[in-house]
Order: structure tokens, then C-alpha cells, then sequence
């Protein structure tokens, strides 16, 4: 993948599309030259970003704050982004179907860089998810732009006459505004429950973030050289004509994306054990469980252990290797958050320290609370608990007695570079 040659298409489709449409009609194309160059990297950023405002920074919205847990956020990151692959394409193949009925030329190709190009605006748009209240309306404004890009696009790519080109443009988006629905409905089926489950506070708050934006571009620079072994590997499956073959350099290209590049393999149960120990401090384990899931390529570990003290004070711990999509983590560790929210009755904070993703939250009337960090971009630890003698500062010694940096170690454990 060219990345200069990226980032040149992205500006001009944006700000000159009456002159860029002509260009890409005339070119050369195919799918998986579509796909591997253009939309598996720009389709990740709403997905990515996505993940990021939910998981890490927190919905806000009339004093109340919700963050939905991190495997939760996690599968949704993967359902959204592996749902909007297929999107793009069967609107391309809607478009087509349709060039027809507006005086247009079937073109599959065609059509696909239609709706590729037509999205644009909304992936770049979808960086926004995490900047407070005015992001959701660039996120709008993204959406709209890519109708007025449709508008423009389809005379050049389709061949429709241009007084057929509005009619042809209001289908389209009516079309895909049902595909965006369905889209809405699976991935927030999947992260609702973990929403609600979130933490939840009432008060005063301030916050802020910045974005590395020189270091995550050189990061996605990085990644497009390391993926080029796996667009080798699906130039070659699509030139055999094996289905199976297509299907899997597919899915190792998207675990090689999310994963930062590298292909990730989970640590295995047993692995995470250790990291869960009989007590923390004052507190006595009373149950452990762990597992490794994966879906489309992509390995996730999850280890779930409760603990009680004498008093019947309550901690539970989690903790998540997020294995094949650690370079989520890694993009999002360029995104400098710090907030801070004060309410009658406790806190909640997000901040960065030592170069680790810190976040914590208490509330003296429930008296229950939580403390989390990220380690080494791919390990999320978090300890929560309830109880009368509870205060942050034991959640605080139960996380600091674990072994925070044996496990930071094998944040390498497991990547298959390329």
C-alpha cells in the first residue's frame, strides 16, 4: 500500500471531487485492489474511534456518563467494522443493479469505487466519535458531504445522464440509510447490555483531548508496509479462483490490521491464570474463570476473578488481553485523553501516567467503585468492588498488588510479525 498515495486520494475526493471523480473513473481497478488500498484502512477509523469514545472516554450526556466494558466494546469494534466491508459492497452491487433504470453502464468495478469514495467522508468523519458534543455533528456533516460526493459521482463512474443523477442519488441513499439502520441495530444488540452495565455518574465534569496526529499517522504509515505480505497473499488467493483461499487472506488481512499489523494470538487460559492469585491484599479469591474467544480472525482472552474480605467487602477482577487487536489500543494511545467529573458524592477520572492509560471512578453513597489501567497497549486490568469498608484507595493496593509488570512483559507474547 502506497500511503502518500492514500492520503493524496483522501484530500482530493474531499476537497476538489468535481475534478478527482473524472480521475477515478479512468483508473484501472479491481476488488481486491479496492479493498486492500482504500477501504479496509478507512473503514477501520469509525470502527476504531468508535471503540475508543465507548470503551475508553465514556458517553456523556446531560451530567450522566456511561463506558461500556472492554470485550463489549471490543466485539462491537470487530461487528461494526466487519459489517461495513460487506456494506460498501452490496451498495456497490445496488448501484449497479440500478445503473440501468437511470440511463447508466453496468460496471461492478465501477459501482465499487462509487461507494468506496462515496464513504469517505463519513470513515475520515468518524474520528470525531470521541471529541465532546460538537463530534456527533461532524459525524453528521461527514454523512451529508458523502451524499453531495454520491451526487457528483455517479455521472463519472455509472455514465448516468446528469438529470438523473439526483433521482438516481436520493435511491441510493434511502437504500443505504436502511443498510446504516441494520447496521445500528446488530452492533448496538451487542453492546447495549454492556452499556447499561457501565459506570454511571452525575455531576460537574471537565475534559480534554488532543490527538498525536504526527505519531498516529506515522503509526498507520507503519502498518501499511507491515500488511503488504498479507496483500500479496490476497492478490494471489483471488488469481487461483479458490473461494476458501479468498475467504481466509481476507480474514488474516483484517486480524493483521487490527492487530497493529502483526498477527496476534491471545494468551492461552492457562497463561492468564497466574495473573488472577488466590488473594489481593486482604481479600480471599472465591471464583475464577477464563476463556479466549475469536471471531474474524482475531484473538481476544478474558479473565474474570471475585474476591472477598472478612467484612464481606467485595472485589472483582478483570482482565483482558486484547491479542488481535492490540493495534486499537496502540492508534488510541495517541489520543491524549484527560477528563475529570466531580459529583455530591464521588469522582470519576481519566488520565494518562507513566504512559499508561489510568481511569477511576468512586461514589462514597453506593460506596463502589472501580480502577482500571492499560498496560503495554494490549493488556486492560481492571478491579471493581462494593462493600461498607470499601474506599478507592483498596482498590487501588488490590490492583498494585498484582503483577502489573510480569504481565506487561508479554505484551510481545504470541505476535507473529507481517
Amino acid at each position: 500500500m502506497d500511503f502518500a498515495k492514500l492520503m493524496a486520494r483522501v484530500k482530493a475526493i474531499l476537497i476538489t471531487p468535481k475534478t478527482e471523480w473524472p480521475v477515478i473513473a479512468a483508473e484501472p481497478e479491481t476488488v481486491a485492489g479496492l479493498y486492500k488500498n482504500y477501504i479496509m484502512i478507512l473503514a477501520a477509523i469509525p470502527a476504531v474511534f468508535g471503540f475508543i469514545k465507548g470503551s475508553v472516554i465514556g458517553f456523556s450526556l446531560f451530567g450522566i456518563t456511561a463506558r461500556t466494558p472492554m470485550v463489549s466494546g471490543i466485539i462491537g469494534m470487530l461487528v461494526t467494522y466487519g459489517l461495513t466491508l460487506v456494506i460498501v459492497y452490496v451498495l456497490a452491487l445496488i448501484i449497479d443493479a440500478l445503473a440501468p433504470n437511470f440511463d447508466g453502464e453496468k460496471n461492478q468495478i465501477q459501482a465499487l469505487k462509487t461507494s468506496a469514495y462515496t464513504y469517505t467522508a463519513s470513515w475520515i468523519a468518524g474520528a470525531a466519535t470521541i471529541v465532546p458534543w460538537i463530534g456527533w455533528l461532524i459525524v453528521w456533516a461527514g454523512a451529508i458531504y458523502g451524499i453531495y460526493l454520491l451526487y457528483l459521482g455517479l455521472p463519472r463512474t455509472m455514465r448516468c445522464p446528469e438529470d438523473k443523477s439526483v433521482l438516481y442519488t436520493v435511491v441510493i441513499v434511502v437504500i443505504g440509510f436502511v443498510l446504516s439502520i441494520v447496521l445500528g441495530i446488530v452492533v448496538g444488540a451487542i453492546t447495549a447490555v454492556g452499556a447499561a452495565t457501565g459506570a454511571i455518574n452525575l455531576g460537574n465534569s471537565s475534559s480534554s483531548v488532543t490527538i498525536d496526529s504526527d505519531g498516529a499517522l506515522g503509526k498507520l504509515a507503519a502498518l501499511g508496509q507491515q500488511m503488504e505480505a498479507q496483500t500479496k497473499k490476497m492478490e494471489a488467493a483471488q488469481k487461483s479462483g479458490d473461494a476458501q483461499a479468498q475467504a481466509e487472506a481476507a480474514t488474516a488481512m483484517v486480524g493483521s490490521l487490527l492487530g497493529g499489523g502483526d498477527q496476534v494470538e491471545a494468551l492461552a487460559p492457562d497463561a492468564l491464570k497466574p495473573f488472577m492469585p488466590e488473594r489481593l491484599a486482604n481479600f480471599k479469591r472465591t471464583s475464577i474463570s477464563v476463556e479466549r474467544n475469536g471471531a474474524m480472525g482475531v484473538q481476544v482472552s478474558t479473565g474474570h476473578a471475585s474476591y472477598q474480605d472478612a467484612d464481606s467487602n467485595q472485589i472483582d477482577l478483570e482482565i483482558t488481553d486484547m491479542g488481535g487487536a492490540k493495534g486499537i489500543m496502540a492508534l488510541a494511545g495517541f489520543a491524549n485523553v484527560e477528563s475529570e467529573r466531580q459529583t455530591e458524592t464521588g469522582y470519576e477520572k481519566t488520565y494518562k501516567q507513566d504512559g499508561r492509560l489510568v481511569s477511576e471512578r468512586w461514589d462514597n453513597s453506593s460506596r463502589n467503585g472501580e480502577f482500571s489501567i492499560v498496560l503495554g497497549d494490549r493488556f486492560a486490568v481492571k478491579v471493581s468492588g462494593y462493600g461498607n469498608g470499601l474506599d478507592m484507595n483498596m482498590l487501588k493496593a488490590a490492583l498494585g498488588s498484582l503483577d502489573l509488570a510480569g504481565l506487561e512483559s508479554l505484551k510481545n507474547q504470541g505476535v507473529k510479525q507481517g
